[in-house]
């Protein structure tokens, strides 16, 4: 009965510590682009990308 309660004690212990490592931990920001393309003078097209999701710039000609 006393091993049965301490292991309760030390899982239920685990459970919490983990928990609260869980929740108090900082998460990355993570930015998702939307999948569209711009057509560029040239012909060729380019795609959104960085942290504001802008069109990146048209080769030069």
């Amino acid at each position: 009965m006393k091993k049965s309660k301490l292991l309760m004690i030390v899982f239920v212990s685990i459970l919490v510590l983990g928990g609260c490592n869980f929740f108090t931990t900082e998460k990355p920001n993570v930015v998702v682009c939307t999948k569209e393309a711009k057509i560029c003078p040239d012909g060729s097209a380019v795609s959104r990308t960085g942290p504001n999701c802008e069109f990146t710039e048209c080769p030069a000609i």
